[in-house]
């Protein structure tokens, strides 16, 4: 398979992956739904987010579905007659509607189970995996395919141009790169009669910044020995004893270093990805011309 179909094949597994999984969380969160606001959930909260007891509420319907499916195939039961059983057995599951959730949450379950083996084994076809990626510590399998399939070290002809798209860039007014009405920009499209139009529209990827800062940021702080994690450790404490930022809130310290943690990772990733596909190498902007190194840039 060439490199192109490779990374189209890859792309579709990824977004397949998350499309199960996002509607295997809204399955779990229909099935505890009923009892979550008892438990100290809000409702609308995502099933990761759940109160530990709901999660344990969610292993339980699963346990019991189970052993209830077990129990309908043994006996030759269908229709009516799952329902009248659900009435006069105890337990969580009492009704055919929460049975057939339970059942739809292990089918989506499974497939996204089985979209992940397929993405480990479809990864293999990339160098920047193997000779980079897989051993960084904190990038899996679903984090490397959603790097390997939202950038492209072809058009990026410098380590911004990764943050850039990433939105882990400066925006005009010196604040980090946002939806806020002043970071948009005015872009061309077509509207719905055919004609060039224009509207204003973020600058980066939605979808590679949540993972990225979200999911892989997280993950790298996680990890100890990191590089990573001491690059977010060290800046961070260069900013509680900074002038300038030592007296805002923890919060924003903590946002600050995982926005510049991660840029440092997208630099190595594009000079690692730049080398194995044979382009050419600059420096960053900070170092080419402001002569600014790592230990000297804010």
């Amino acid at each position: 398979m060439d490199s192109t179909k490779a990374k189209l094949f890859l792309k579709s597994l990824t977004r397949s992956y998350y499309d199960e999984q996002k509607l295997r969380i809204e399955v779990g969160n229909r099935l505890v739904g009923n009892i979550k606001v008892t438990m100290g959930a809000q409702p609308g909260v995502d099933e990761d987010e759940m109160p530990e007891k709901a999660k344990e509420l969610l292993a339980q319907y699963i346990t019991e579905y189970k052993r209830l499916a077990d129990y309908f195939a043994q006996e030759k039961v269908r229709g009516r007659l799952i329902s009248e059983r659900l009435r006069v057995q105890t337990g969580v599951i009492t009704t055919a509607y929460e049975y057939e959730l339970a059942k739809s949450y292990l089918v989506h379950l499974s497939r996204e189970q089985e979209l992940e083996k397929s993405l480990a084994y479809a990864l293999d076809d990339f160098p920047i995996w193997t000779h980079f990626l897989d051993g960084v510590k904190g990038v899996g399998t679903l984090m490397a395919s959603v790097i390997i399939t939202e950038l492209d070290p072809y058009k990026a002809r410098h380590a911004s141009s990764f943050w850039k798209y990433a939105g882990l860039d400066v925006a005009e007014d010196g604040k980090g790169r946002s939806r806020k009405k002043e970071h948009l920009v005015e872009v061309e499209y077509t509207n719905k009669d055919g004609k060039q139009d224009t509207r204003n529209s973020i600058t980066f990827n939605p979808f590679l910044k949540a993972k990225l800062v979200g999911v892989l940021g997280s993950s790298f702080i996680k990890q100890k020995g990191s590089p990573y994690r001491a690059t977010y450790d060290g800046y961070k404490h260069r900013l509680e004893n900074h002038a300038t930022y030592k007296d805002v809130t923890k919060g924003h310290r903590h946002n600050m270093a995982v926005r510049y943690m991660m840029k440092m990772f997208l630099k190595d990733l594009w000079l690692e990805w730049r080398k194995l596909e044979g382009l050419e190498i600059t420096a960053p902007y900070h170092e080419a011309k402001l002569g600014l190194f790592h230990k000297d840039a804010m």
